[in-house]
C-alpha cells in the first residue's frame, strides 16, 4: 500500500472494510434463510402430518389415495412418505420402514417432534406426531410419522443466499463507483493546489492565499512556512552576494593599482614599499573575506540542529586563555570572572566560540592599548547567562552604540583596520540562540552584554 496513490488508498480503505461488512452479512442472512426455510417446511409438514391423520381417521385406517400423494408431492415440491401406527404399535396404513428417530428422543402426546435422517440415501426432514382416536375401528393412541426429502428446502436456501449475494454485490458495486468518483471529486481541491504549486515560476515564493479546506489548512500553512524561510534564505545570500561584491571591489582594485603601480618600481627600495603595500591590502581583503563568510555561516547555519548542553565556562576560558597568553606581550592585562552558580547552556559551541572570537577581536583593535585591560565576566541567573567584555579603550559615542552591531558600520573609519562585520556576526548569533546583544555605557570604555537563554525557545 506504499506506492499506492492517496485516491486508491482512500478507496481501499473503505472499500474494503465494505466488502468485509457485506460478507458478514451475506453469512448472517444465508443462516437467517437456513432458519426461515426450516420453519416454513417444518409448518407444512406438520400441516400434512395433520391432513394425512384425519383423512386416515376419516376413512378409518384405508391407504392415502393416489391423487392425495400426487396433491401433496406437486403442491410441496418433494415426495411426501408417511406412515401411521395404531395403539400399541400395530402398523395401519403407509411405508413400512420410516426413518429412525434419534436415541434417547423424548416424544410426548400432542407434541410434533422434528429430526433429521437419511431414507433410502437421500436427506430428508421428519415429524412424529401422537394423537388419541375415537373410531370405531381405530380407537386409542395413533403415532404419525410423515417425512420429506429437503431438495425443495435447500434449493430455497440457496436462492435466497443468492438473491442476498446479488444485492449485496449491486449495493457494493454502485458504492464503489460513488466512492470512486466521490474521493475524486473530494481529492480536487488537493489537485488544484498541486497544479497551482507546479504553475509557479522558481522565484516565485508567495504564499499561497487560495481557499482550501480545513484539512488541507496545516499541509498549506507549513509550506507557505517554507516558503517564507526559503524567501529569508534567498534574501540573505543575495544580500550577501552584493556585499561581498561591494565590499571586495574596492580592496581588489587597490591591489590591482598596487601591483601595476610594483611593477614600474624605479628602484629596489620603491619595489619592497609597494610590494609590502600589497601584501597589507592583501591581508585585509582576506580578513575581509573570512568575516563574510563567517557571517553568512552563521546566517544560512541550522544552529537548532547542533545545539548541545554546553559548559560554557570552560568553552570561553579556554578562548580567554590563549587570548590573554598573547597580550600579555603587549602589556595587556586579561581578567576573567564567573558570577552564580554555573549552569550548562544549550548552544551551539563552534558559533559561541566564534562569536567570542569577534568581541575579542574588536576590543583589541578599537579598545585595547599597550597597557591596557580587558575584564570579561559571566554571569548567572535562573534563566540565562550574561557574557560581559569590558575594555579601557575610547569607548562608543551613545548615539552609535546601536549602530556598531550594523553590517560594514565602524564607529571611526579612521581608527584600526576591521571592516565592519565583526560585531554583526556577534549580534546573530545572539539571535538565533534566542539572546541579545547589547552596547551599553561604561565608565571606563566600551562595554558589551551578550545575554544567552539557558534553555532556547
Amino acid at each position: 500500500m506504499k506506492r499506492l496513490s492517496l485516491r486508491s488508498r482512500l478507496f481501499l480503505l473503505l472499500i474494503v472494510p465494505l466488502i468485509l461488512i457485506a460478507g458478514i452479512a451475506s453469512y448472517a442472512r444465508f443462516q437467517e434463510a437456513e432458519r426461515l426455510s426450516e420453519t416454513l417446511y417444518d409448518n407444512t409438514l406438520l400441516a400434512v402430518a395433520l391432513t394425512i391423520s384425519r383423512d386416515v381417521a376419516i376413512s378409518e385406517g384405508d391407504i392415502l389415495t393416489e391423487q392425495l400423494l400426487e396433491e401433496l408431492t406437486t403442491a410441496l415440491g418433494d415426495p411426501v412418505y408417511y406412515r401411521i401406527t395404531g395403539p400399541g404399535g400395530g402398523f395401519v396404513t403407509g411405508y413400512s420402514d420410516p426413518p429412525d428417530a434419534p436415541a434417547g428422543s423424548d416424544i410426548q402426546s400432542g407434541k410434533p417432534f422434528f429430526f433429521d435422517s437419511t431414507y433410502l440415501g437421500r436427506e430428508v426432514r421428519s415429524v412424529i406426531l401422537r394423537e388419541f382416536l375415537n373410531q370405531p375401528r381405530l380407537q386409542g393412541w395413533m403415532t404419525v410419522e410423515v417425512w420429506q426429502t429437503v431438495s425443495q428446502r435447500a434449493a430455497l436456501s440457496r436462492d435466497l443466499l443468492y438473491q442476498s449475494i446479488a444485492l449485496l454485490g449491486t449495493i457494493i458495486l454502485s458504492a464503489a463507483v460513488i466512492l470512486w468518483f466521490g474521493i475524486k471529486l473530494g481529492l480536487k481541491p488537493l489537485l488544484d493546489l498541486q497544479n497551482a504549486i507546479s504553475l509557479r515560476t522558481p522565484d516565485d515564493l508567495r504564499p499561497i492565499r487560495r481557499w482550501i479546506p480545513i484539512e488541507l489548512r496545516p499541509l498549506v500553512q507549513t509550506t507557505n512556512s517554507l516558503f517564507e524561510r526559503l524567501a529569508k534564505a534567498f534574501e540573505i545570500r543575495s544580500a550577501f552576494i552584493s556585499d561581498a561584491a561591494h565590499q571586495l571591489r574596492n580592496p581588489i582594485a587597490s591591489i590591482v593599482t598596487q601591483a601595476e603601480a610594483a611593477v614600474s618600481s624605479p628602484d629596489e627600495i620603491t619595489l619592497r614599499k609597494r610590494v609590502d603595500s600589497i601584501a597589507r591590502s592583501a591581508r585585509a581583503t582576506g580578513r575581509l573575506t573570512n568575516q563574510l563568510l563567517s557571517l553568512e555561516r552563521v546566517r544560512g547555519r541550522s544552529l537548532r540542529a547542533l545545539f548541545e548542553q554546553a559548559d560554557i565556562v570552560a568553552l570561553i576560558s579556554a578562548r580567554i586563555r590563549s587570548f590573554a597568553e598573547v597580550q600579555l606581550l603587549n602589556d595587556i592585562a586579561v581578567g576573567f570572572a564567573v558570577e552564580g552558580a554555573p549552569k550548562p547552556v544549550l548552544c551551539d559551541p563552534v558559533m559561541i566560540e566564534e562569536m567570542m572570537a569577534n568581541l575579542l577581536d574588536n576590543a583589541l583593535r578599537y579598545g585595547l592599548r599597550e597597557g591596557g585591560e580587558l575584564a570579561v565576566m559571566l554571569s548567572f541567573s535562573e534563566e540565562e547567562v550574561a557574557i560581559v567584555v569590558e575594555d579601557d579603550g575610547p569607548g562608543i559615542k551613545e548615539e552609535l552604540r546601536e549602530r556598531v552591531f550594523d553590517r560594514f558600520f565602524r564607529a571611526d573609519l579612521d581608527f584600526g583596520d576591521g571592516c565592519g562585520l565583526g560585531l554583526a556576526i556577534v549580534a546573530d548569533i545572539a539571535e538565533a540562540h534566542g539572546g541579545s546583544a547589547r552596547c551599553v555605557l561604561s565608565p571606563k570604555g566600551a562595554r558589551f552584554e551578550i545575554r544567552l537563554p539557558l534553555e532556547p525557545h
